[in-house]
């Protein structure tokens, strides 16, 4: 069985990470030091997705998903864990939780997928833009990224506030979107399904959007009945499809208060 990569950052409970479809554990990087001080931070590369290699045998829809990164986590040894994940790997996160109540403690949704109004049944265009763009550019990305009208071009359309981005960031976006072999197996393994499992009340959940998400728009893709009664729904201004990267300092504050719930 080929295993998902890992890396941890610190000591305590487990917090466990996981990126979305065409990215990577770097993109979690502006807020994983502050974290690594409470936490024992675990970073995991979904298949086909930064240094985890692609598994063909292997399902890659949501479920499917989630249940390769309990096999991980079983391999590190770890029981019970909080979880945080952004788009595709905010819906695993969800899938997670309503799976397995018994070993997740907490779950924040940073722009989780699957809360369609109406589940999605072909690629959008923008997700297909974005990774035609970022396959052809690999070779060449670090030369053109200080320049505002590259990072327009690649970077417009996921945060409002792409002309401040860390240059780190953009790159290592770039780079992830790029040589992702999971992208359109895990997008095509998602078409027609949505998050619609029950999660127990016992598990805080907090969900985060950004005002200007255009890969996940409300009007589409923001269906709150989709998420417990009791979750807290949050939408941050001027921000949009990561906003980690967006206001790192307000997520982390999130993800503190949710996980603090947890232990009440």
């Amino acid at each position: 069985m080929i295993r998902l990569w890992s890396k941890e950052f610190g000591e305590g409970t487990p917090l466990v990470m996981i990126h979305g479809m065409g990215s990577a554990s770097t993109a979690w990087s502006l807020i994983t030091p502050d974290l690594a001080k409470a936490f024992r931070v675990i970073h995991i590369d979904l298949p086909g997705h930064g240094f985890s290699k692609m598994d063909p045998s292997k399902e890659m829809d949501p479920h499917s998903l989630a249940e390769r990164v309990l096999e991980e986590l079983n391999n590190l040894n770890v029981d019970k864990f909080h979880v945080v994940g952004n788009s595709l790997g905010g819906w695993v996160a969800l899938d997670l939780a309503a799976e397995h109540p018994d070993r997740v403690l907490s779950v924040v949704g940073v722009a989780p997928a699957g809360l369609w109004l109406a589940p999605v049944n072909r690629r959008l265009p923008i997700g297909a833009f974005a990774r035609t763009l970022a396959q052809v550019t690999l070779p060449i990305a670090p030369y053109f990224i200080p320049y505002n009208w590259a990072r327009k071009i690649g970077f417009a359309s996921v945060s409002p506030l792409w002309k401040s981005l860390p240059a780190q960031v953009v790159h290592d976006a770039a780079k992830a979107m790029g040589s992702s072999a999971g992208y359109y197996p895990a997008w095509d393994a998602l078409l027609s399904l949505r998050f619609d499992k029950q999660i127990s009340s016992s598990i805080p959940v907090t969900i985060i959007f950004g005002d200007t998400d255009n890969t996940l728009p409300a009007k589409t893709s923001q269906e709150r009945s989709l998420v417990p009664a009791h979750a807290k729904w949050i939408v941050f201004s001027e921000s949009g499809h990561a906003p980690m990267w967006d206001h790192p300092v307000e997520v982390i504050t999130e993800i503190l208060e949710t996980t603090s719930r947890a232990s009440r």
